[in-house]
C-alpha cells in the first residue's frame, strides 16, 4: 500500500528521484539551413468562373510566411477545373464549373454585375436587347364614304378591317451599382436606358395613318427615347434586417399594383420606398410628373404632359395566411386642361367628340388588393373606388361628379404542370347620361396595362378598337372608357363599362415550352352612352366572346432568347354588331395573331 498524506494525497517527490527516474532518450536536432531569400510557399490558385474582367483590388506585399496566403478579391475567388463529363464542357449539357467569356452571358460575367469592375462594392451592368414585334390583325376601320376613299362608290362607315403592324426596339441599358450584391439593398444605383425604336403600319383604308388622304396607307417612323434615367440612393438602414429607405429620382418604371389595373408606366417620378419588420412590409410614395408619349413608338419624349399623379401604397405580406400579400393603395390623379394633336395630326386633346373645349379630370382611387395563395389554391383580386370631378365632360357637355367602382378576381388551381384559371371583372358604367345628371359613374383608369384574363394573347385587350374618333377598347387596356388614346388623352369617367368572364389554363409542356389558353366572355354594363355617342336607338349589351392560344418558347431556358406568339378571335355579339354592323352584310369574327422575339445579353 502506497503511503498518502494527511488529506490522502501523494506523498511529495524528492527532486533527486526525479533526476535519476529513467528519462526518454534524447537524439541530436538537425540543423537549419538558412537561406537568406528563401520565398514563402506559393500555393496554386484555381481561376474564377465566368468571364471576370481585371480585379479593381490592388494587391499586398506579399505575406512573409507561407501558414496564410491572403486572397485579395473575394468575389474573385477561383474553382478547381472540372468537366464532369469530360466533354469540352459541352453547351448542351450542365457542366459546373465552367469556364466563360466576355460575349457569353450564359455564365459569371462582370459586364452583368457578377464581379464588381471597381473595389469590392462596384458593379457594371450592360443589357442589350433586340426586342422585334410582327403583327397581322384585323379591327374595324372606319372609312371616308364617298369623298376619298380606296374602294369607289363605298357607302359603309367601316371599311376593310386588314392591318400590318412591325415595331423593332433596340433597347441599350447600362447600370452602375454600389452595394454588395444580393446580400442587402444597393447603397446607390444610377441607370441609363435607350431605345431606338422603328415602326411601320400597313392598312388598307386612307384617313388612318393621317388625316390628310394624300398621305396614303402606310406609315413609317423612327424614334429615339432615353426612356429610363434614374439615380437611386438609400436614405438609412431601419433594422438589423435589412430593412431601408431608399429615393429614386428620375424617369423609372413602377406598376401600382399586382396586375397593373390603375397605373404602369415609365415615366419621370420621385418615388420612396422601403421595407419593414425584415422585409415582410413594403411601401411606396410616389410623385409622377407625366411626360407626353411619342404617338407611333409610345416612348417618352421630354416634352410636358400637364399631368401629375400622387401614389401611396403598402404591402403585407403573409397576411392572415402564409403566402398571401395584401395591398392597400391611393392614387390620385390631376389632368390639366390642355390641347394637343399627336404626331400624325389627329386631335387626342380633348377627344373630338361631343363639346370641344379643354378641362380638367381630378380623380382619387382608393383601393384594395391581394396576390398570393390560400393553401392550394391561388387568389389574385383587386377593388377600386375613384371619386372625383370632370370639369366639362366631352359627351355629358357639363361638368361631371365621379363616383364609379372596379372589381376583379382570379382564382387558379395548379396541380402539377397545368394550371387552370376562372376570373371575373366588374368596371361600372354610366346609366344616365341625359343633361342635368351630372353624375359620372363610368370606370375609367390612369395609365393600365393589366396582366389579366389572358393579357396580351387577348384580343380584346391586345388590340385598339375605334368608334367615331374615340377608343371603344385602347390597345393593352380592359375598360370600354372611350377616350381619344391611353397614352394622349384624357380619362373619361362617362363609358358603358364593363363585365367579363374569363376561363384559361396554361400547360408547361416541357421547360422552354409552355402554352396558354384563354376564352373571355364580354358584355357592356350599360349601353345609353354608346346610343348617345353614334346616335342609335337601341344597341345590345353583348360584346362577344374573345378566344385565344399563345404560346412560349425559351430554347435556353432563360430569357435572353424567348419567343412569344399567339392567335385570337373576337366572334362578335350583339352590341359590337349593332356599333359595327354594315349596310349590307354582317360583321365578321375578327382574327389577330402576332410574334414577338426577344434577344438579350
Amino acid at each position: 500500500m502506497t503511503d498518502r498524506g494527511p488529506f490522502g494525497d501523494p506523498p511529495p517527490v524528492l527532486q533527486d528521484e526525479l533526476f535519476f527516474r529513467e528519462q526518454p532518450p534524447t537524439y541530436p536536432l538537425p540543423s537549419v539551413v538558412e537561406e537568406p531569400f528563401a520565398p514563402p510557399l506559393l500555393w496554386p490558385v484555381d481561376p474564377p468562373l465566368g468571364y471576370t474582367g481585371p480585379s479593381g483590388i490592388a494587391p499586398r506585399p506579399a505575406d512573409a510566411s507561407s501558414h496564410f496566403v491572403p486572397m485579395e478579391d473575394r468575389w474573385r475567388i477561383g474553382f478547381p477545373a472540372w468537366d464532369r463529363y469530360g466533354r469540352g464542357h459541352s453547351p448542351l449539357e450542365d457542366a459546373p464549373y465552367a469556364p466563360g467569356a466576355w460575349w457569353d452571358p450564359y455564365r459569371q460575367n462582370a459586364l452583368k454585375g457578377d464581379y464588381p469592375i471597381l473595389g469590392q462594392h462596384n458593379f457594371f451592368i450592360l443589357t442589350a436587347t433586340n426586342d422585334l414585334l410582327l403583327e397581322a390583325r384585323q379591327v374595324p376601320t372606319p372609312t371616308t364614304p364617298f369623298e376619298s376613299t380606296v374602294h369607289p362608290g363605298s357607302e359603309e362607315f367601316f371599311g376593310d378591317p386588314d392591318q400590318f403592324f412591325l415595331q423593332n426596339n433596340a433597347v441599350l441599358s447600362t447600370e452602375w451599382v454600389h452595394g454588395d450584391g444580393a446580400f442587402k439593398p444597393a447603397d446607390w444605383r444610377l441607370k441609363l436606358t435607350q431605345i431606338f425604336n422603328v415602326n411601320h403600319l400597313v392598312v388598307d383604308e386612307l384617313a388612318i395613318v393621317n388625316p390628310d388622304v394624300h398621305k396614303g396607307t402606310a406609315r413609317t417612323r423612327f424614334d429615339y427615347a432615353l426612356e429610363e434615367w434614374f439615380l437611386e440612393t438609400k436614405l438609412a438602414d431601419t433594422s438589423p434586417h435589412y430593412d431601408f429607405i431608399s429615393l429614386r429620382l428620375g424617369s423609372q418604371p413602377f406598376v401600382s399594383d399586382f396586375r397593373g389595373f390603375v397605373f404602369a408606366d415609365t415615366n419621370r417620378m420621385i418615388r420612396l420606398f422601403g421595407t419593414r419588420h425584415a422585409n415582410r412590409d413594403q411601401f411606396n410614395i410616389v410623385w409622377v410628373d407625366q411626360a407626353e408619349k411619342e404617338t407611333n413608338s409610345f416612348l417618352n419624349t421630354f416634352e410636358d404632359r400637364h399631368q401629375n399623379t400622387v401614389i401611396l401604397n403598402y404591402y403585407r405580406q403573409d397576411f392572415i395566411w402564409p403566402g398571401y400579400t395584401a395591398q392597400l393603395s391611393y392614387h390620385f390623379n390631376d389632368d390639366r386642361p390642355s390641347v394637343k394633336f399627336d404626331e400624325n395630326e389627329f386631335l387626342v386633346r380633348p377627344a373630338p367628340v361631343g363639346v370641344y373645349a379643354p378641362h380638367r379630370v381630378t380623380a382619387h382611387y382608393l383601393g384594395w388588393s391581394g396576390d398570393g395563395h390560400i393553401n392550394a389554391l391561388n387568389i389574385s383580386h383587386a377593388f377600386y373606388w375613384v371619386l372625383g370631378r370632370d370639369d366639362l365632360n366631352p359627351i355629358a357637355g357639363e361638368p361631371q361628379n365621379i363616383n364609379a367602382q372596379m372589381f376583379a378576381l382570379e382564382l387558379s388551381y395548379s396541380p402539377d404542370w397545368m394550371r387552370f384559371r376562372a376570373s371575373y371583372l366588374y368596371a361600372s358604367g354610366d346609366a344616365n347620361v341625359r343633361f342635368g345628371n351630372r353624375n359620372a359613374t363610368g370606370f375609367d383608369t390612369i395609365f393600365d396595362n393589366p396582366n389579366f384574363a389572358g393579357g396580351q394573347f387577348s384580343y380584346w385587350q391586345r388590340q385598339q378598337v375605334k368608334l367615331f374618333g374615340v377608343e371603344l377598347v385602347n390597345r393593352f387596356s380592359l375598360v370600354p372608357d372611350l377616350r381619344a388614346t391611353k397614352t394622349e388623352g384624357q380619362p373619361n369617367f362617362v363609358n358603358p363599362g364593363l363585365q367579363l368572364i374569363h376561363l384559361g389554363v396554361d400547360a408547361d409542356l416541357t421547360p422552354r415550352l409552355k402554352l396558354i389558353g384563354n376564352a373571355n366572355f364580354l358584355w357592356f354594363n350599360q349601353t345609353e352612352v354608346l346610343r348617345t355617342l353614334v346616335f342609335q336607338e337601341d344597341i345590345a349589351a353583348q360584346i362577344g366572346t374573345d378566344l385565344s392560344l399563345g404560346a412560349e418558347y425559351r430554347p435556353r431556358l432563360n430569357n435572353n432568347v424567348l419567343l412569344v406568339g399567339g392567335v385570337s378571335c373576337l366572334i362578335p355579339g350583339g352590341g359590337f354588331k349593332d356599333l359595327y354592323s354594315p349596310l349590307v352584310g354582317r360583321v365578321e369574327t375578327l382574327v389577330a395573331g402576332f410574334l414577338n422575339a426577344t434577344l438579350s445579353y
